[in-house]
């Protein structure tokens, strides 16, 4: 029989113990792997993406929507389309339209004028000298709206024949569907359209175009603004534009002519703010002419600004929008979404 000391003996069991700690840690070391691997475990935070948000799109980010192919198939569909654009804009004796021309090489979508396009009259020699050079760049994604300047020669003939005639038998009025939407462009120069009353020619065609429309939101531009806190302030003559459009649902409006950026709470008819059925204004007189201050507060005025010329940016999605004011200059600018009724 071989007989161990006692510290033999304390060496042997230290060692066994050794030897069982190690096979302990090595079995946990298994189990962490395998829960790490399973699906059902915990991700690694690094596999998790940190996204935020934007203040301007770059270049890269607002092509065509085209997917590369490595994309996913959920990744196919093509982007909600984006409306963009302001009044108020092109003056030979302005940099401001240059400015906000630059804003739209750097947001894609249909662009949209809310008129007065040129200063001081809407003559051929405007539009070629004061428009191309700027917002003329984007010419075939334009829809415009004319504004008075634009009529200030008497007559429409060099805003038609810069801009192509898009209403039926050479009317400034048309409609056009983006996506989900049906985006309703008038004529708010009453004077000079025979006027803009439910029985006018234009009232009748717009209260057609509401009828047959099944679109499910609807927004509509315009010059003059039904509700303004700026320095023309309200246009009566233009209530039954949103008289009508109140009647039949509709969703959003956008304006000039006051030279700044304002946004309304949904109204009615009657100026009250109405949540549930109103129409939200933006007044955006900010494509390039000199800016203006505001003369008073309206009722349901949200947002008032007239520091920076800029674009507006409407994300048109399919029950609801976002809007984003994008200044050319200082650290100001709108957000917010919405949806229709």
């Amino acid at each position: 029989m071989i007989r161990t000391s006692g510290l033999a003996r304390q060496v042997v069991l230290g060692v066994a113990l050794f030897g069982a700690t190690v096979l302990i840690l090595l079995g946990l070391a298994t189990v962490v792997s395998r829960l790490a691997a399973s699906p059902t475990g915990s991700p690694d935070a690094a596999a998790v993406p940190t996204i935020r948000p934007s203040s301007m799109p770059s270049a890269s980010s607002v092509g065509s929507g085209r997917v590369s192919p490595t994309a996913s198939p959920s990744a196919t569909h093509e982007p909600d389309p984006t409306l963009v654009g302001a009044g108020d804009i092109a003056d030979c004796a302005s940099d401001g339209d240059e400015a906000t021309a630059a804003l739209l090489d750097r947001i894609a979508g249909t662009v949209f004028t809310a008129g007065d396009n040129v200063y001081p009259s809407g003559s051929a020699e405007t539009f070629r000298d004061c428009f191309a050079p700027s917002w003329g760049r984007h010419l075939d994604r334009i829809r415009p709206a004319p504004g008075n300047h634009d009529w200030e020669s008497g007559e429409l003939t060099a805003y038609l024949d810069y801009f192509g005639a898009d209403g039926a038998d050479g009317r400034p009025w048309y409609a056009y569907e983006l996506g989900t939407w049906q985006v309703i462009v008038l004529d708010s120069d009453c004077d000079r359209v025979d006027g803009c009353g439910a029985e006018s020619p234009q009232g009748r065609w717009l209260d057609a175009t509401l009828a047959d429309s099944r679109a499910r939101c609807t927004l509509a531009i315009w010059h003059h603004p039904r509700f303004s806190s700026g320095m023309h302030g309200d246009t009566a003559e233009v209530a039954p534009f949103w008289d009508a459009l109140y009647a039949a649902g509709a969703d959003v409006v956008i304006n000039g002519h006051d030279h700044d950026y304002e946004r309304f709470a949904p109204q009615d008819p009657n100026g009250l703010e109405d949540r549930a059925r109103g129409l939200r204004e933006f007044v955006v007189g900010t494509g390039g002419v000199a800016l203006r201050p505001f003369e008073r507060v309206a009722p349901n005025s949200e947002l008032r600004v007239a520091v920076a010329h800029g674009v507006l940016a409407l994300t048109l999605h399919d029950g609801g929008y976002d809007w984003q004011f994008y200044p050319t200059s200082t650290d100001f600018s709108d957000r917010g979404t919405a949806r229709c009724h």
